[in-house]
């Protein structure tokens, strides 16, 4: 189930808000010039092709490309058994932004996004139908978990694909991880 908390960027002790309330998620994200919205599910197989993930979703896709400018459209599907899952955790897990929106789409599993929006952490768990579209310049930083079970649709306006520019900052090793908020997803 999707859910947002929003800490203090100097207290990471309690949420000043949770809520599972997509409309709640919504709202809170939407002030915050963060899109977060929910897709109708397709059926698809737990082995689905890239091709078929994107044939599946291809009117949202299109209509993002047409509102947003986007190039490129691409599947990540990561899991427990892959090979590089902590490198790969690890490269996430610091504090970022980019020179382009990070749009997601969940077609299976789950992750947490880490939004560092003026002097608050938004943490928003995303889910299967979740879309979040984390606007350019953003600091963020995103966990998978250590046991990663997701696959998401993925859109850039940078045929280059994920671009990171690292802040510096420490905030990231300071808040909950994953299996302190999710731990029975670990």
């Amino acid at each position: 189930m999707s859910s947002l908390r929003i800490y203090s960027d100097t207290d990471f002790s309690e949420p000043v808000l949770f809520t599972e309330e997509g409309d709640e998620i919504s709202r809170q994200l939407n002030e915050m010039g963060v899109r977060f919205e929910r897709w109708s599910t397709r059926e698809l197989g737990s082995n689905a092709s890239s091709d078929e993930i994107l044939s599946a979703y291809a009117d949202e896709v299109e209509r993002l490309k047409a509102e947003n400018g986007f190039t490129t459209a691409d599947v990540i599907s990561l899991n427990s058994e892959h090979p590089q899952k902590d490198e790969l955790r690890k490269k996430f897990l610091d504090e970022h932004r980019h020179s382009e929106d990070e749009v997601r789409f969940f077609v299976r599993g789950q992750g947490l996004f880490y939004l560092h929006l003026e002097d608050k952490v938004y943490v928003v768990q995303c889910c299967q139908d979740d879309l979040i579209s984390v606007p350019n310049g953003t600091k963020h930083w995103f966990d998978m978990g250590p046991a990663p079970e997701f696959t998401c649709v993925r859109l850039f306006t940078n045929p280059e694909g994920w671009v990171a520019q690292f802040t510096g900052d420490d905030i990231a090793s300071k808040g909950p991880r994953f299996e302190q908020l999710l731990p029975e997803a670990c």
